[in-house]
C-alpha cells in the first residue's frame, strides 16, 4: 500500500485563532524528534512526501531545520503549510531547505484572526521569501493559498487588496473578477510561485448535520499521524475523533491493516461513509462523480 504523501503533525499549535478553522480540543502538543524519527522510519515504506502539519503550524517551532534534517536523511521530500505570521522566526537556508519541495502560505489567515499586525506587515514577509525563492532559483514550489471564493464574494475587497499589491510587486495583470467568474485554480506569479484559489469548507464533526454517503481520499491518498503519535484516516480529523492506532504502540502496518481501517477504505471504494464522523464531513462532495 502506498500513499501520495503522509500528514503528520509536529505541532498542534498554530498560534493564530483563525475563524475558519476549528477550535482546537487536545492538549498542546509537539512531537519529539527520537519519536518523530522513529515515524519517518516507519512512513518512508508507504510515501515519498511528509506534510509537516494537520492543524498546527510547523513554523512555530524553533527547531524546525531538525525535523527536515530528518526528513532528508530518510530521503522524503516535506511540504510546509503556514499562515505566514511566522516566516520571520527563520533563515531562509531552513524555509528553503533541501527537503521542502512546497511551502503553502494561506493568505486568508490575516484577513480572518483579530490581530493588531498591520496588511503591511503581514504581507512584506510574504513577499520577501518570493523574493528570495526567485534570487535563490531554489526549486521549491510557493503556493499562496487564497481559499475563500464564495458566491456572495464576502471577502472581495480583501482580495482586491492583495490582488493590487501582486499586481505590482511582481509586476502582471490580475483581474479578480475574472477569477470570481471563470474560477481557475491557480495562477502563475513567477517560476513555481502560485497563487492558488479554492473556496472555504466546512471542517467535519459530530456536531455537523448529516451529509449521508460518498467517497473520500482518506486511507487512500494519505493518512495523517497527530502530534500525539495517533494515525487518522484524514487530514482533517484534528482531533482524532476516527483513532486507528498509536504508533508509540503499535505499528504504521498494523494500524492501516486494522479492521476499522480496512472497513473505512472498502466503504470509500463503494461510495459509503461508515464512520459518523466521515456522513457528517461535507469535504467529501469534491470527490463525488460529476458524470
Amino acid at each position: 500500500m502506498k500513499f501520495y504523501r503522509i500528514y503528520i503533525e509536529l505541532t498542534n499549535v498554530c498560534g493564530l485563532k483563525c475563524s475558519f478553522c476549528p477550535s482546537k480540543n487536545l492538549p498542546a502538543k509537539q512531537m519529539d524528534l527520537a519519536f518523530f524519527e522513529s515515524v519517518i522510519k516507519q512512513a518512508k515504506a508507504y510515501t515519498k512526501e511528509i506534510a509537516c502539519h494537520v492543524v498546527g503550524d510547523p513554523l512555530t517551532l524553533s527547531n524546525l531545520c531538525e525535523y527536515l534534517d530528518i526528513v532528508y536523511k530518510h530521503k522524503l521530500k516535506a511540504v510546509l503549510t503556514t499562515s505566514g505570521y511566522f516566516l520571520r522566526k527563520h533563515p531562509y537556508d531552513t524555509l528553503f531547505h533541501p527537503s521542502v519541495k512546497q511551502i503553502n502560505i494561506s493568505l486568508n489567515s490575516f484577513n480572518k484572526n483579530d490581530t493588531a499586525w498591520t496588511f503591511e506587515q503581514y504581507i512584506i514577509p510574504v513577499l520577501d521569501l518570493c523574493d528570495a525563492k526567485r534570487k535563490r532559483a531554489n526549486k521549491a514550489f510557493v503556493n499562496l493559498r487564497l481559499w475563500n471564493l464564495d458566491e456572495a464574494m464576502s471577502e472581495f475587497d480583501f482580495n482586491r487588496m492583495l490582488f493590487d499589491t501582486f499586481s505590482r510587486h511582481f509586476e502582471t495583470k490580475l483581474d479578480l473578477a475574472a477569477i470570481y467568474r471563470e474560477r481557475p485554480k491557480s495562477i502563475r506569479l513567477a517560476d513555481k510561485i502560485l497563487l492558488h484559489f479554492d473556496t472555504y469548507f466546512e471542517w467535519p464533526s459530530l456536531k455537523n448535520q448529516y451529509y449521508g454517503d460518498g467517497t473520500c481520499q482518506g486511507l487512500q491518498s494519505h493518512i495523517a499521524i497527530l502530534a500525539s503519535g495517533k494515525v487518522v484516516p484524514c487530514c482533517l480529523d484534528c482531533d482524532g475523533v476516527m483513532e486507528l492506532g498509536d504508533l508509540h504502540c503499535q505499528s504504521m502496518d498494523e494500524i492501516i491493516h486494522s479492521r476499522r481501517a480496512l472497513a473505512i477504505r472498502q466503504g470509500f471504494k463503494e461510495n459509503k461513509a461508515v464512520e459518523e464522523l466521515c456522513q457528517k464531513c461535507s469535504y467529501k462532495k469534491r470527490f463525488a462523480s460529476k458524470t
